[in-house]
């Protein structure tokens, strides 16, 4: 039986790929030399783009580094018995929170966005606190 858990972590491992394809949105059907994503040089193209593409690779970044303390906050509530529905609500906050970080990071509201960051950051000590 799988639970909402494992489920948030399997969302919250795509989510650097739905970031990195929101940067690269709309850019493959053009040439690299007109300016459309190159295969061959992906992180060069990516570092040379502005405004929300920028934004959005950097929301890429950001939710591989938030990553691993999720899997580990969400293994630790597991392996000391956390209650099973604890775990799975504070494991959907987790990712509907960072979903509103990308979302608020690509349309650029910064604020809002810091806010959704260290909300999910508290989720994740719930976590590690969950079993206590």
């Amino acid at each position: 039986m799988t639970n909402i858990s494992t489920w948030c972590l399997l969302i919250a491992a795509v989510m650097p790929i739905v970031c990195a394809g929101i940067a690269k949105w709309g850019m493959f059907s053009k040439r690299p030399a007109d300016g459309g994503y190159d295969n061959s040089n992906p992180r060069d193209w990516l570092a040379r783009q502005q405004d929300w593409r920028a934004r959005a690779n950097a929301a890429q970044a950001n939710c591989f580094e938030a990553l691993p303390f999720f899997i580990g906050a969400l293994l630790w509530a597991q392996l000391n018995g956390a209650a099973g529905q604890r775990i799975d609500l504070l494991a959907l906050v987790f990712v509907v929170l960072r979903a509103a970080y990308v979302l608020l990071y690509v349309v650029d509201r910064p604020s809002l966005r810091s806010g959704a960051w260290g909300a999910a950051f508290a989720v994740n000590i719930a976590l590690l606190f969950a079993a206590a």
